[in-house]
């Protein structure tokens, strides 16, 4: 019996990482997965696992570790099962294109207030900014002054150029982090910028549907510096909340908090109630109409998906 961290995650084999540069391909006890119906992936990337080896040899996980923390998202439209996008990790890195895919602020937002129920770290990297004519920058201007407002730190990058590469080398110092985003926004060129080690698969986007093809099959997780982690994951397409209900939603904005004990109605849903003063800081600017739009989005939409 071992203990080690899920690097790889296929759906039907894990490699594990069990120290002094070994790793097992294992398989998961049937028990594991039937116990835990309500997710996809029982295990994912990042988990602690024990492992066994069996009398033919091969080695299965028996039993995931206590996690720091995860980040799931519901499956699929009309599903009531989750999908563990990872765990055990210290910060998320949502990279979004502002051209081709475009960016959706819908799925941003979604995101965040699932990296906010979770209690983890979230930044927001906008890529391909050498492709981006003076309308593109002003967006991106507006984009930052918002999600900054917000409390979120915001990267303007070009994997091309190499834009901003060295402030995101800097925020992944000496942490877990989870990079994410659209299929065709340049994670995996804005990696192989950062560690040209790691040579991963790029792929082009579509001119016809402006959707970028998958380039990531499974999640991973690298080392590619002492105390530095990445998980690559595949491209998402959108994203549907998880176990978070509408009376909490409102506490996952962050920028909204301040004002949440002032409405006038402790039951206040910030839609439509007299006094509320989150709607006030938004007539006032101090909140901005883009994410309370998105806030009303998801708060109405009962399948809370972009």
């Amino acid at each position: 019996m071992t203990i080690g961290q899920v690097t790889k995650s296929t759906g039907s084999w894990y490699e594990v990482d069990v120290g002094q540069g070994q790793t097992l391909k294992c398989r998961l006890r049937g028990k594991i997965r039937l116990d835990d119906s309500a997710k996809t992936n029982p295990v994912a990337v990042g988990d602690h696992v024990r492992v066994h080896l069996d009398d033919h040899e091969e080695a299965v996980i028996t039993e995931i570790l206590p996690r720091v923390n995860h980040i799931m998202r519901r499956a699929t439209n009309l599903s009531k099962q989750h999908h563990v996008l990872a765990a055990n990790i210290d910060q998320v890195m949502i990279v979004a294109s502002l051209l081709r895919p475009k960016i959706s602020p819908g799925f941003i937002d979604r995101y965040l207030v699932t990296t906010e129920a979770y209690g983890i770290d979230a930044v927001l990297v906008l890529n391909k900014a050498d492709q981006w004519s003076e309308k593109e920058w002003d967006q991106a201007k507006e984009l930052s002054a918002i999600y900054s407002n917000a409390g979120y730190s915001v990267l303007c990058t070009s994997a091309h150029r190499g834009d901003g590469v060295h402030s995101v080398h800097e925020l992944l110092q000496a942490k877990t982090t989870l990079i994410s985003g659209f299929s065709g926004v340049g994670k995996s060129s804005l990696l192989n910028k950062l560690f040209g080690q790691l040579n991963l698969k790029t792929g082009e986007v579509s001119k016809f549907s402006s959707k970028g093809t998958h380039t990531t099959t499974f999640a991973q997780m690298f080392t590619p510096e002492p105390d530095l982690r990445i998980i690559d994951t595949p491209g998402i397409k959108e994203w549907g909340l998880a176990d978070i209900a509408g009376y909490e939603l409102s506490h996952h904005f962050p920028e909204f908090r301040s004002y949440l004990a002032l409405c006038h109605f402790n039951t206040c849903t910030h839609a439509h109630e007299p006094h509320c003063a989150v709607r006030e800081a938004v007539d006032q600017g101090q909140i901005h109409p883009q994410r309370y739009k998105s806030y009303i989005s998801m708060l109405l939409n009962e399948d809370n998906r972009s």
